[in-house]
């Protein structure tokens, strides 16, 4: 007796997932009809703030709808993520994150997201190299120098880093990891005061932004010795990188990318990966983008995920091996 009822309601079933497609191929024809909220992590003026704000531009341009950054900060960046992740699956909110999301995702249990279960990655938008530099007393005037160097003392070379579990940090462990050598983290409040102190000598060595390092480097206030991307900077053309440098492999950088709630239509997130394309590439953006001191870099939104998961798992394996913990 149960049997037409059954079908009954997988024909009304049916009916309204039907209706929901319509709905939702609608919504990705006509997308955007209104202004799209890019949330970012981090106070006003920052780098993550910064690269949000000159992404939110050229997706205007090429959306033809205002994209605005709103700043919700707190928590290490969390608190906007998670204002994302609980946000409409409208594609009207996205989140430009840093690849400390990544490094959170790794570092802290209880997060109140999960970065694989709760958005769908749009693109990645740049990188960032860091770069390793000394202070000019170090005698060390190239990377097989200061790890012959720091072989010979073992734990009396430091480095000065942004915190704990910050990308600095993890740059500079992997640097000892690679290199078969034990120099001592000191943290500092952020990355600004790390170069500092390595630039007055409080600490050996540091591995800052480039942003941050090429000024001092070119005062002579700092000693350039690589850049930790896969290739050279665009920005510092001449200074090897660390893969080049004997550190076979070495690949780490920081990076922005954009992404948006679980659940957004495909046809939305695949139009945002064709704009963010057009727009990060433009020569205007790359010419910003280096004077920066990063590296356009887009991608699908499969690459950008794979991107993710293989970060969390490089940070994983590094927070094991040295057993680093959050602050």
């Amino acid at each position: 007796m149960w049997t037409p009822r059954r079908k009954i309601f997988r024909l009304l079933a049916g009916i309204v997932a039907c209706a929901n497609l319509s709905v939702f191929d609608a919504l990705a024809q006509s997308y955007p009809v209104k202004p799209i909220r890019m949330i970012v992590g981090f106070a006003a003026g920052g780098s993550t703030d910064t690269t949000a704000r000159m992404v939110a531009q050229k997706l205007s341009e090429h959306l033809g709808q205002p994209v605005i950054v709103e700043n919700r900060v707190g928590a290490g960046g969390s608190i906007a993520t998670e204002r994302v992740a609980t946000s409409p699956a409208d594609g009207y909110t996205l989140l430009l994150m840093p690849a400390s999301g990544a490094i959170d995702a790794a570092l802290r249990s209880k997060l109140p997201y999960d970065l694989g279960r709760d958005f769908a990655p749009v693109s990645l938008a740049v990188i960032g190299p860091y770069m390793l530099v000394v202070h000019p007393s170090v005698p060390a005037r190239n990377v097989a120098e200061l790890v012959a160097l720091a072989r010979s003392r073992p734990g009396k070379l430091n480095y000065g880093s942004a915190g704990v579990g910050s990308t600095m940090h993890l740059a500079a462990e992997l640097f000892n990891l690679m290199a078969k050598v034990n120099t001592v983290n000191v943290p500092y409040k952020g990355g600004s005061e790390s170069v500092v102190a390595t630039a007055g000598g409080q600490v050996d060595m540091s591995f800052p932004t480039l942003m941050t390092a090429v000024p001092l480097v070119s005062i002579g206030k700092l000693r350039a010795l690589a850049v930790t991307s896969a290739k050279r900077a665009s920005l510092t053309p001449s200074i090897p990188t660390l893969d080049e440098s004997g550190l076979t492999g070495y690949d780490r950088s920081g990076w922005f990318g954009v992404l948006a709630p679980a659940g957004v239509p495909k046809d939305i997130i695949a139009r945002l990966n064709r704009v963010i394309g057009k727009a990060i590439n433009t020569p205007e953006m790359k010419e910003s983008l280096t004077k920066q001191g990063f590296e356009p870099q887009t991608n699908t939104p499969e690459q950008f995920a794979a991107l993710i998961r293989d970060e969390i798992a490089q940070t994983a394996k590094l927070i094991k091996l040295f057993g680093v913990k959050a602050e």
